[in-house]
């Protein structure tokens, strides 16, 4: 059986340290002390500001969902591609959060338990958030600014069939106002770009962890990464198929969310093909601080116990010299008659 058995696949064996080395593992150890209930706190003032931009981005996400998008001419003779069935969502809005944000979260936990390490579960919750956040406020505001009909805008426009146009050619639609207000949030895919930007994020971690880049030749680790962007791909797809979105509107939801993704991993994490890519870059800071310490705290042990024996020796020396003092008998060459001067009587 190959020595990633199962086990290593569904991360029961590996947690412990991910690394190539025993080195590594070592380290991943040394800090198993920083727990959420010690220093959880502590990452998480140290953030402050951070978390407090999140709370700012969903606010600008609120915002940009309340504001109506730009209405665009609509002609008599572009509606021939927008008149696709009107249907409800494949996968409903609802579910998004649930795959794209609480999956992840619950991985991170699951990594957590096994390596107790704060660092790991904080940044990625942290930089999790961010990805989908930016990703949401870059979507909703590129929606809004293009205002690009549906492919079933006719239907949302003209429930009952009957088309209406003002003197200059546009649409002037007697259908429920919301419905037509997201009949013009087509360009890009938000279903796409939040799916994409909260599972590229755990492919990236999931690729970390595993060392899918190891070279040692292990597909199933690869597969198993490439399972939330296969997710992520398919829920793309669905939004075509439901006509609630141009082939080019998931185009760009998807690769919006792609690179935000990585850009947010990047700035906790090291690249998956790295050597250290197991853990975040604030884990190998704080374990150099700490060997740095520890370090300096033993050269000034080993001083200190220098000074000591030293210390002790003159003491020792001392005491020497008074005892042969005590018995007329000087140690210098100089200060007094030698033995063979006092036993020859010349003195």
């Amino acid at each position: 059986m190959p020595s990633w058995d199962l086990r290593s696949v569904f991360f029961f064996k590996n947690f412990g340290g991910f690394s190539q080395s025993k080195q590594a593992r070592m380290r991943g150890t040394q800090l198993g002390s920083h727990t959420v209930r010690s220093h959880g706190m502590t990452v998480a003032m140290t953030h402050l500001h951070d978390w407090l931009i999140l709370i700012l981005l969903l606010a600008i996400v609120v915002i940009l969902n309340a504001i109506h998008p730009f209405y665009r001419f609509i002609g008599k003779d572009m509606m021939t591609d927008l008149k696709y069935p009107l249907k409800s969502n494949t996968v409903p809005i609802w579910a998004v959060p649930v795959y794209a944000v609480l999956l992840p979260i619950v991985v991170f936990l699951l990594v957590y338990f096994r390596r107790k390490d704060v660092y790991d579960l904080h940044h990625a919750i942290l930089g999790l958030l961010f990805s989908v956040l930016i990703t949401a406020v870059i979507t909703d505001a590129i929606k809004d600014a293009v205002g690009r009909p549906r492919p079933d805008f006719f239907w949302r426009c003209f429930p009952d069939g009957k088309e209406v146009y003002d003197k200059w050619g546009d649409v002037v639609c007697h259908g429920d106002k919301n419905v037509v207000k997201e009949g013009h949030k087509s360009f890009p895919s938000g279903h796409t770009s939040w799916s994409f930007s909260g599972l590229t994020f755990l492919s990236l971690y999931l690729s970390g962890k595993i060392q899918v880049f190891d070279r040692r030749g292990h597909v199933a680790k690869l597969c198993l990464v490439l399972l939330p962007l296969l997710l992520a791909s398919l829920v793309a797809i669905s939004r075509v198929d439901d006509y609630w979105h141009h082939w080019q509107d998931v185009f760009a939801g998807g690769l919006i969310g792609l690179v935000v993704a990585a850009l947010c991993y990047l700035q906790f994490f090291p690249p998956p093909y790295h050597v250290q890519g197991w853990a975040t870059y604030a884990y190998f800071r704080v374990l150099e601080e700490s060997q740095r310490t520890s370090q300096a705290a033993n050269t000034v042990n080993a001083n200190v116990n220098n000074t000591h024996s030293a210390e002790v020796q003159v003491e020792s020396q001392q005491n020497e010299r008074n005892h042969h003092a005590f018995m007329g008998i000087s140690l210098s060459g100089d200060s007094g008659p030698t033995v063979e001067d006092l036993e020859s009587g010349r003195r």
